[in-house]
């Protein structure tokens, strides 16, 4: 029997060669889009989740209060990882860990910029990275040890067994041993080094992180086995009341522990009681392969169901020769589970063509996954599952037909299936059309935030590191520079342009409130600041080498004035971390940080000696090939141990948003996808229609009507259920997208034209789609048309 069926399927397969292809295309299309975007997310679901230690490993997360707000984040104090394990039983091991930093290495004549961080002695007996010199008990256990990684031990030595007990010299101040190499990292690893230093030598070069009131550095923890991580965070609440005793009723830190593998997707801590971040997109795309999939099964039904009558004869011949209606069920779901296996293989095809490209949009390096077994049980339940949801309903249908109808040749099909048959067109179009509004919007507001005015102008503005020789000799580069080609103003800041990421509340005024207590983003500038960055000022004077007084002066900006309550601020006395000076000018509010985040209270220092960070310099416009060529050389010439590491502050910026990016180049890639799909729908709705009406467009034809007017009345129907599915999808998708919005402190508004647009192209699309056969039959002969069977 089975082999019947297959013969069966595989007949009407040829019989209608160009509905099963595009059957086939459609469900290759949804499927394909589906695996990719699920393997995506379970890349994202991967990261940071391959470790053995993974149940137990916690990250700390501290939050303040203070000004009525609750900000959390994973800075913390640079002594607390020790006290940690030292105070708490159930913590195992503990480290304090800062990374990202780009540092510079030399051996012999080889100088290298890399990125790296510091760690305490534990980092290795908690995390999975693998050691393949040295042992994890003694690589980092003294200051001068580092551990390198397999690529930066093959630059620098051919070998990581060749490396070990070398000395490197770092940052041409001190000699570090090489005393373990570590294997790569792995691509789902969302800490990226090349290199791991000693916690002590960190301590020493940023003596601030020993101050308890002060934040920066992460800091992971390894609970025991028996541990329960509920009482931890509880014991761990108030674990900083002993040693910062800066806190009051209007301050208060409090500590809590968050899942190392959950740090990667729930890392916006906003919202510090259910954090949220990449997870977000997690949750939208799988939404949109289910979408999607489910797209491409609902054309398959109605492409199979718009050809029932030509299949009606068999059904009732079947019927009278003795076949009862779940045999016939089971015969078209196993046709319909068959065409899906071939889709299946196509999709395979076009994940294979697609997924360098895919890897390209989402900046993902996802492997083929043909290799695991897993892969291959997933897809095999997926298209069984796709299967027997597209061929349920053409099932049913199909099976239900009354052989004595049938065979008379009377067949009309009941009003219910035929409004089915439409609402289904209209879901279609409703996924569809919720799929072109969201891409307007990301695509709309990726775009505001890329060209919105930030206050300060970041075209032709560059940065390089303040390191080696450049900190004593800054004051020769900036007169040099600005004799030199292309260079038009130069200054230094201790941050780059778009992260100003140091924050204080150690701040006093006039009429202050004792038990109040603002946060304020602090920098540290040198003379031109205010010039370089191309920053208005609202009131008072900028930093000037003629006032000898301006080192203890500062410019805060108009966010900060509100808070101040100052009516005449020029003059007044203002106070942060006891030192005492006046307010000189006020800035017009610019953009210092993303711009998920409102502008936050800031204040300018004038600083002259202990500078780190960046120096800034502004390039003429038209001449940045002569300027880098400028600042090379300058370099050279003033540091000749370290290499040029420049960075273009506009390209800086747009990394911010890499996320959006992303999102928004898939939405397009969807959206248009979903809608190829729902118009093969479309079509097989079509077909359907011009088949069933044929005698009644004859008909008409004879009677005199045009074929303008018939036209018109064949796709007429199809307008008005794409207009319905875009009544119902307007509001699902304004609601959907200010939810998306709510991540940003400065929004789009959804304005009405994104509907009608949406609308419109839906229209189009009909219109196009359903043109052909619409034409097709109006222009039949109406002879061929009324001829009986």
């Amino acid at each position: 029997m089975i082999r019947n069926y297959l013969k069966v399927a595989w007949r009407n397969l040829f019989r209608n060669k160009f509905f099963s292809t595009i059957n086939i295309l459609g469900l290759a299309l949804g499927m394909a889009c589906s695996i990719l975007i699920l393997l995506w997310v379970q890349n994202e679901l991967s990261v940071d989740n391959y470790h053995v230690n993974g149940p137990n490993l916690y990250a700390v997360v501290e939050r303040q209060y203070y000004d009525n707000k609750v900000m959390g984040q994973y800075s913390t104090p640079g002594v607390l990882a020790a006290e940690l394990k030292k105070g708490l039983p159930e913590v195992k091991y503990a480290t304090g860990f800062e990374g990202g930093e780009q540092n510079t290495f030399q051996v012999g004549e080889k100088i290298l910029k890399l990125e790296g961080g510091f760690a305490d002695s534990d980092v290795f007996k908690m995390f999975s990275y693998k050691l393949i010199e040295g042992k994890a008990e003694t690589a980092l256990n003294n200051p001068s040890a580092i551990t390198i990684s397999r690529k930066m031990a093959e630059e620098f030595f051919g070998s990581p067994q060749a490396a070990m007990g070398k000395s490197i010299r770092y940052e041409n101040k001190q000699n570090f041993n090489i005393t373990g190499v570590f294997e790569n990292l792995p691509e789902n690893s969302s800490q990226k080094f090349e290199y791991l230093g000693n916690w002590f030598q960190y301590l020493k070069e940023n003596a601030w992180a020993k101050d308890w009131g002060n934040n920066g550095p992460a800091v992971f923890i390894q609970l025991r086995a028996d541990a329960n991580p509920a009482q931890v965070n509880k014991k761990i609440a108030h674990f900083m009341d002993v040693f910062n005793k800066t806190q009051t009723k209007s301050f208060r830190e409090e500590l809590g522990i968050q899942k190392f593998g959950d740090v990667y997707l729930h890392s916006d801590l906003k919202d510090v009681k259910a954090p949220t971040g990449r997870i977000e997109y997690v949750h939208l795309f799988t939404i949109v392969a289910i979408f999607i999939l489910l797209i491409a099964c609902i054309n398959f039904m109605n492409l199979t169901t718009a050809r029932s009558v030509k299949r009606s004869r068999e059904i009732g011949i079947r019927k009278v020769v003795g076949a009862v209606r779940p045999v016939l069920i089971r015969q078209f779901i196993g046709e319909a589970i068959l065409l899906t296996f071939i889709a299946a293989i196509v999709a395979m095809a076009l994940v294979i063509v697609l997924l360098p490209v895919f890897n390209a949009i989402t900046e993902k390096q996802i492997e083929y996954p043909f290799v695991h077994i897993t892969f291959w049980l997933w897809l095999f339940a997926l298209t069984l599952v796709t299967g027997m949801v597209a061929g349920s309903y053409p099932a049913l249908f199909l099976s239900s037909f009354n052989p004595v109808t049938v065979l008379k040749g009377t067949l009309k099909l009941s009003l219910s299936s035929v409004w089915l048959r439409k609402g289904l067109v209209v879901f279609q179009f409703f996924m569809s059309i919720v799929l072109i509004i969201g891409t307007i919007v990301i695509s709309k507001q990726v775009d505001y935030i890329q060209t919105k005015n930030l206050g300060y102008d970041r075209e032709n503005l560059l940065y390089i590191p303040l390191e080696g020789d450049l900190t004593a000799k800054y004051e020769t580069f900036k007169t040099e520079a600005l004799n030199m080609p292309g260079i038009k103003d130069v200054t230094r800041s201790s941050n780059s342009p778009t992260n100003f990421g140091s924050s204080t509340i150690g701040v006093d005024w006039d009429g202050k409130d004792p038990n109040l207590k603002i946060m304020f983003t602090q920098i540290g500038v040198g003379y031109d600041f205010t010039k370089t960055m191309k920053l208005k000022l609202a009131q008072g004077r900028d930093f000037g080498q003629s006032f000898g007084t301006d080192t203890s002066n500062y410019l805060i900006n108009e966010t900060a004035l509100k808070r101040l309550n100052y009516k005449d601020p020029i003059g007044r006395n203002f106070t942060m971390w006891g030192k005492k000076g006046h307010i000189v000018g006020i800035l017009k509010d610019f953009h210092f940080n993303s711009l998920h985040d409102p502008i936050y209270p800031l204040i300018v220092r004038l600083q002259n000696k202990d500078f780190y960070g960046n120096i800034l310099i502004r390039t003429k416009p038209g001449q940045t090939k002569e300027a880098i060529a400028s600042i090379e050389k300058l370099c050279k010439q003033l540091n000749p141990s370290f290499t040029v590491n420049y960075q273009f502050s506009d390209l800086q910026y747009k990394k911010l948003y890499s996320n959006e990016q992303v999102v928004s180049k898939l939405s397009n890639v969807f959206a248009i996808l979903g809608i190829l799909i729902s118009c093969l729908g479309l079509l097989g709705l079509a077909m359907f229609t011009a088949e069933q009406r044929t005698k009644e467009i004859g008909i008409r034809k004879v009677l005199g009507a045009s074929v303008g007017s018939l036209f018109t009345l064949l796709s007429k129907e199809f307008v008005v259920l794409v207009i319905i599915a875009l009544i119902i999808a307007s509001p699902v998708a304004w609601w959907a997208m200010n939810k998306w919005l709510l991540n940003y402190a400065y929004p789009i508004k959804i304005q009405w034209w994104i509907f009608l647009l949406a609308g419109v192209v839906a229209i189009l699309i009909t219109f196009i789609t359903v043109s052909f056969q619409s034409a097709k039959a109006a222009l039949m002969n109406p002879i061929k048309s009324l001829r009986s069977e």
